[in-house]
């Protein structure tokens, strides 16, 4: 029997490549977003705002309706406000919090009664900022850390009940696109989505049946590099040595 997955945040790059990923494993997949875009390899798309925990209710519920279940979760909305802590508004520190914390978190509790009736796997997207911080970030990067402590909690209260939680954490996404940004990556050059797609996918398939409570970064390796490589040319020339 097919597994069935829903990605909450579908029309986003990282989200379609999701789907993609998903689909290829032979999932059954539906999406959920604020757009009406088209993704290829979607069963199912529905249009809402996840943030709402009524909307998010009754889209996760009409998804396992549709579906006859649910077996994977996949939360990949949100986003990034540009802004220093002390401009940072009410407006814009709430948004993101709305945008990138409650989007996981209703979802989450919505699937869970559908999960934990025959045991499953749920996946959010974190970030690289939770290890390795910008400037500008300060909403955004409290919002991922908020995942990624929700992971962990949820990964220890259901667990006995067959529900694994897990997190992966993207670096940069773009790949040879941004070659300005790629310095500070040992494999030298930033991220794909259908890479950071690739690790979600593991993480909600068999092959992962023993690992929860995880946050996977899947950064080139950016969040082990030493700070003083970015800045000095001998040490990269080092990497790049035979």
């Amino acid at each position: 029997m097919s597994r069935r997955a829903l990605v909450i945040g579908a029309t986003t790059p990282i989200g379609s490549a999701i789907v993609t990923a998903l689909a290829a494993d032979g999932c059954r997949v539906a999406g959920v977003s604020l757009e009406n875009d088209q993704v290829e390899g979607l069963e199912l798309h529905l249009s809402a705002d996840c943030s709402d925990p009524a909307a998010a209710a009754e889209a996760v519920d009409r998804v396992a309706a549709e579906l006859g279940g649910l077996d994977v979760l996949v939360t990949a909305a949100g986003r990034m406000p540009l802004v220093p802590a002390h401009r940072t508004s009410d407006t814009q520190w709430r948004e993101a919090m709305s945008n990138t914390l409650d989007t996981v978190f209703f979802p989450i509790r919505a699937a869970l009664p559908h999960l934990t009736a025959g045991g499953g796997a749920i996946v959010a997207v974190s970030s690289v900022n939770t290890l390795v911080t910008a400037p500008w970030t300060a909403a955004y990067t409290a919002a991922k850390g908020g995942v990624d402590a929700l992971v962990r909690q949820l990964a220890v209260e259901y667990a006995q009940r067959g529900v694994r939680v897990n997190a992966v954490a993207p670096g940069m996404v773009g790949g040879e696109k941004l070659p300005d940004a790629s310095t500070g990556y040992p494999l030298g050059r930033t991220i794909q989505a259908r890479e950071v797609a690739d690790a979600v996918a593991f993480l909600a398939g068999p092959r992962a049946s023993a690992i929860t409570g995880v946050v996977l970064p899947v950064d080139g390796g950016l969040s082990v590099l030493s700070p003083a490589v970015v800045g000095r040319d001998d040490l990269q020339a080092r990497l790049r040595a035979d």
